[in-house]
């Protein structure tokens, strides 16, 4: 029988690679998310309904894909009118809070389509003193728009700075917010003890003792901000790895002569990507990958390495504070991350529209105690999508029925071996020049365009590196026309229905 009113603890990073957890990849030390790998189970077939920021946080509160809650990609918004998953929490009585990355707004704002995360109120940090929600379903946030020292700091960040006593906290971030140089690599100045990660874990664990202290059930994300670039760590984390020891991927020759036009545009030192441009603003990954020096490379990747590790360590600061307080028993903890990471995977770099499994799976980690079976690894398919209404189902709350991610409770609690036989993941990064989709089952992708005939088929099991696209092979025809319809039984499948029917007419 399940624990009546289970705690939530949702813990991600952003745009972390899925093999960079230390107990499956040795060149990595992350003594944290290990410990949740043994006291918990390692999905390792998760992923992301988009591999960019904005449609895959909405994706996580609303539980729909991005082509059905709206915000379909970066410069866009969730609409507030959207049922989010913390309202459903809070009408069961929980308490429902979100600490660092949010992201389900833009930059910039308009009259009709205003951003409570944009420029016109970043900085503003008299109005964040006040301001602490509701947003999108969490009665309480705490919020920071921030990677590194990048000038979109403020917010509630920043006045947890100057509380610190850091009056000069704007020498640690880019101009024009700041006077540091925006285009400084791997070394950042701040003090540890105002990074980011050491804000997030203070005032994630002054809400696990708020909702101790009341006997509370709750509901709480803490967002963090790494190992998304710029790649910068204060020290010693910047030097904790050496670059001249670690496996630094790269492209295997000859791999994209068989992709999408695209992939070859990104091995080329000036590559013309006009035509896929539309709307006007910047697209993702359209550029080249080629300039990077293998000194660069290696160093990259070193401190990317470091900023997970640091994040580790905060990290096991929240999981050592719930246990201290009693609640780790009874409270649901899932670590993972929004989309993956390229570090030179097919000689690309960060993200864009390249859905290999380096970009759209995840690190996945649920840790339950006495529910969820301890120490296992499960390949069962697993979508962020489907965590809402898995978190739902696990506290007892029914579901909406407008939300079309998977209930993964059984399989969790290692009552069933899967609630899915694929994900789908979609990018649509442009109206028209830039939408594409990925059907993705136990053995193949495939990705297909909108408005284009060429595609991507990899069979996973035979080619795990996903070199040789069979999209065009003539011996693979057969095979790819039964992925086509299975992927259009896979978006027939996730159309929502909003309520039951419930008449004849």
């Amino acid at each position: 029988m399940a624990k009546e009113r289970p705690n939530i603890l949702l813990i991600t990073s952003d745009q972390q690679h899925w093999n960079t957890i230390g107990a499956f990849q040795p060149e990595l030390s992350t003594p944290n998310l290990d410990r949740l790998v043994r006291e918990g189970t390692t999905f390792t077939r998760a992923y992301c309904p988009n591999p960019t920021c904005t449609p895959t946080r909405a994706s996580i509160i609303t539980g729909q894909y991005p082509s059905q809650h709206g915000a379909w990609t970066l410069g866009t918004k969730l609409l507030e009118d959207r049922h989010t998953v913390g309202e459903d929490f809070q009408a069961a009585g929980y308490r429902t809070s979100l600490v660092g990355k949010a992201h389900f707004q833009p930059i910039e704002g308009t009259e009709a389509y205003p951003s409570l995360e944009g420029r016109d109120y970043l900085h503003d940090l008299a109005f964040w003193t006040n301001f602490h929600g509701p947003f999108y379903g969490f009665e309480h946030v705490e919020l920071a728009r921030n990677h590194a020292n990048e000038w979109l700091v403020g917010q509630h960040y920043a006045l947890w700075m100057e509380d610190k006593g850091y009056a000069n906290w704007r020498d640690y971030f880019a101009q024009p917010t700041g006077s540091m140089d925006p285009h400084a690599k791997f070394h950042w100045p701040i003090p540890e003890e105002i990074h980011p990660d050491a804000w997030i874990a203070e005032r994630t664990n002054a809400l696990l003792e708020e909702h101790k202290d009341k006997d509370e059930s709750f509901f709480l994300w803490a967002s963090f901000f790494d190992p998304h670039p710029p790649y910068l760590a204060p020290a010693p984390w910047d030097a904790m790895y050496d670059p001249g020891t670690l496996t630094i991927p790269t492209a295997t020759p000859g791999e994209h002569d068989r992709n999408p036009p695209h992939f070859r545009l990104t091995q080329e030192d000036d590559p013309d990507f006009s035509a896929y441009r539309e709307s006007g603003f910047g697209i993702h990954g359209y550029h080249s990958h080629a300039r990077h020096s293998e000194e660069d490379r290696r160093r990259q990747v070193a401190v990317y390495y470091g900023m997970i590790s640091l994040m580790d360590k905060y990290i096991g600061r929240i999981l050592d504070r719930l246990e201290e307080l009693g609640l780790s028993d009874n409270t649901i903890v899932v670590f993972t991350t929004d989309h993956g990471h390229f570090f030179g995977q097919h000689g690309l770099q960060a993200k864009g529209g390249f859905h290999y499994e380096d970009l759209i799976k995840l690190p996945f980690l649920v840790r339950y105690s006495g529910q969820v079976p301890a120490g296992r690894v499960s390949p069962a398919l697993q979508s962020l999508v489907d965590l809402a209404p898995t978190f739902l189902s696990m506290a007892g709350i029914p579901v909406p029925p407008a939300m079309t991610g998977v209930d993964q409770s059984a399989v969790w609690q290692g009552e069933a071996e899967r609630a899915r036989d694929h994900v789908v993941c979609e990018f649509r990064h442009e109206p028209t020049t830039i939408h594409q989709k990925t059907y993705v089952d136990d053995r193949y992708k495939l990705t297909v365009y909108y408005n284009r005939t060429e595609g991507e088929l990899f069979d996973l099991q035979e080619d795990p590196g996903e070199i040789d696209n069979k999209w065009d092979d003539p011996a693979s025809q057969e095979l790819k026309k039964e992925l086509l319809l299975r992927f259009l039984w896979a978006e027939l499948g996730k159309e929502p229905m909003p309520m039951p029917r419930i008449s004849h007419a």
